[in-house]
């Protein structure tokens, strides 16, 4: 329905819609019935096409039709042995140099985003050094390397004691100064190139993953390279291809690659042209090889990135999807988890400041076993801050915290606390699962590998064991029939719920959740705090900084009000939120309520 307002414009009330049969007799009423619908054409698109078709025949037309281009010399010497040496000369090259210098790289690329300045350092170094030094140079000055130094010698330095020694001479021939100089000029680029790829991860990647326990190294290299490899490989392509047409640089050292073997028959016979196009049409094979791997290699790494992956060309001749179909789960009888006892939190005079600004300011609270906390506050209050300090995401300044008596991130030696390694923190988190507002899961991870991931490397856990638990955890959460959907193919609320159960899945003692409705349109929300509800009776702690003061009312065991990283007030909802004791309590229940 519409009616029509003083300004003379149409208002719908309600959405337009039509029926099936109201749409045939309006289309019949226009008389739209049976007409054939005729495409738009584009006449400068047929203009450009025939001209760009006319010329693209000249050309080659002209390369086919002039004599001077030498095509039987061609055909002579394309297949030659000579020219075949130095084709796998230069794939030789081209493997061994890609390979090491990618391998190098990444060292170098994670050296230069550690935490280590010493490490960092020296990877900026290396990367400036090889990057400003010529290939050619590079080659020449390692061919010539047993001029500055006669042997080479491996022991402990600065000392009588030496485990190898070589001629300098003889240990370095053209073939190992050619590889040694490609390994390490590419090694340089490869490791700006990787460097961007891990700087294109999101943040909150590593977050989630820190936040499950998972060791460094499987941080890296299951959850950041993987999503980094959408970045890097188009480039790292890019340079590949460089690589192998950076070969010819070797014909310095004499060695015969693919243009040297081809300068040595042209300067014999004279045919230069023709020997030059033998070179030229042995490297676009080699590009087009890399070409093709290439597209094979991003489409195994793009999994997850669409909500629906493009299909190879050999799909679209079969008329087939790539993507994988998302088969309902078979139904299982109902089961349940084993009941995790929580744990005791005690918070004990955290400070935190991040420059001059002070976030957190002498905050002790207790939260007890098995309870469910809801944090409020206005924005900027340190409510966020707070939470991530309880599972040493953030450290704090001062003060420390402690679950059921074992403190967070901390050892006590004497009257002193001793931060504790990475590793050890990680170990210590497992107790502590977390849900960021944002989700977080791993893109690149099916919804059953998300939840799989923690419980194998770190609980221990066999696949079997593992997909077994996170199947339960799907059925709880509602969501059984989305284990093999990726977490873009979910909707919001969906992708929440996968979230809590992986962190479920590590049967923490303490669950923390960070605003985990702020994301959410108005309709899913309800999706989300209800399977909080469930948790809410399931024996796990539970800290939630929410903006939902209806739900924390009815949820929580205690509601605590911060403002200006201070607790204003805490106690339960029907204290607090009902008949609260501050002035600044009242003032903000009186703005959201």
């Amino acid at each position: 329905m519409s009616e029509i307002s003083e300004v003379g414009e149409v208002a719908f009330t309600q959405p337009l819609r039509l029926s099936g049969a109201n749409h045939a007799s309006s289309a019949a009423e226009h008389g739209y019935g049976g007409l054939r619908i005729v495409a738009a054409r584009y006449p400068s698109r047929i203009v450009g096409s025939i001209v760009a078709v006319i010329l693209l025949g000249g050309i080659l037309l002209s390369v086919a039709s002039n004599p001077h281009w030498g095509w039987p010399v061609f055909a002579e010497w394309f297949f030659s042995a000579p020219v075949l040496e130095g084709l796998a000369r230069t794939l030789e090259l081209t493997v061994l140099g890609s390979v090491a210098g990618a391998a190098l790289g990444t060292v170098l690329a994670l050296a230069r985003v550690s935490q280590s300045r010493l490490l960092s350092g020296l990877s900026w170094g290396y990367i400036w050094l090889f990057r400003s030094i010529p290939l050619i140079v590079l080659l020449l000055v390692l061919n010539n390397l047993g001029y500055l130094y006669d042997t080479i010698n491996i022991g402990i330095p600065y000392s009588s004691i030496n485990w190898f020694s070589y001629s300098t001479a003889d240990l370095i021939s053209p073939f190992t100064a050619a590889v040694l100089g490609l390994s390490l000029n590419q090694a340089a680029f490869s490791a700006e190139i990787i460097r961007g790829g891990i700087l294109a991860v999101d943040q909150g990647q590593l977050e989630a993953a820190a936040a499950l326990g998972l060791p460094r190294q499987r941080q890296i290299f299951h959850i950041v390279l993987p999503q980094a490899m959408r970045s890097i490989l188009p480039a790292a392509f890019n340079d590949i291809i460089g690589m192998a047409k950076g070969t010819a640089n070797v014909y310095i050292l004499a060695l015969p690659e693919l243009f040297y073997s081809i300068q040595v028959i042209y300067h014999r016979n004279l045919e230069v042209i023709p020997l030059l196009m033998v070179a030229t049409v042995w490297y676009l094979v080699i590009l087009t090889v890399l070409s093709g791997v290439q597209v094979q290699v991003e489409r195994r790494y793009a999994r997850g990135a669409l909500r629906q992956q493009a299909a190879s060309r050999w799909q679209r001749l079969r008329g087939t999807a790539q993507s994988k179909p998302v088969v309902p789960a078979v139904a299982q009888p109902a089961a349940s988890l084993p009941q995790v006892k929580g744990g005791a939190v005690a918070i004990h005079g955290v400070s935190k400041q991040f420059g001059s600004q002070r976030v957190l300011e002498d905050v002790s609270l207790s939260i007890a076993a098995g309870s469910v906390t809801a944090i409020i506050g206005p924005s900027g209050s340190g409510k966020s801050t707070l939470l991530r300090s309880i599972n040493h995401l953030e450290r704090v300044s001062s003060g420390f915290i402690d679950i059921d008596g074992e403190l967070i991130g901390y050892r006590q030696q004497g009257h002193s606390l001793h931060e504790l390694k990475e590793k050890d923190i990680l170990k210590r988190r497992i107790e502590v699962g977390m849900v960021f507002q944002n989700f977080n899961l791993f893109p690149h991870l099916t919804v059953l590998e998300n939840l799989i991931e923690a419980p194998q490397a770190v609980r221990g856990l066999s696949r079997e064991q593992a997909e077994q638990q996170a199947r339960l955890l799907l059925q709880r959460v509602g969501l059984a029939d989305k284990a093999d959907a990726w977490p873009r193919q979910l909707s919001g609320g969906q992708q929440q719920r996968v979230a809590i159960a992986r962190a479920l899945a590590l049967r923490p003692k303490v669950l923390l959740f960070d605003e985990p409705t702020s994301a959410l349109d108005p309709e899913l929300v309800n999706e989300v705090l209800d399977v909080i509800k469930e948790l809410a009776n399931s024996g796990t702690t539970l800290i939630i900084v929410t903006h939902e003061i209806g739900f924390a009312r009815e949820v929580a065991d205690t509601v605590v009000f911060m403002e200006k990283g201070r607790i204003v007030e805490s106690g339960s909802p029907e204290q607090v939120l009902r008949h609260p004791q501050q002035q600044r309590t009242r003032e903000f229940l009186a703005k959201v309520l």
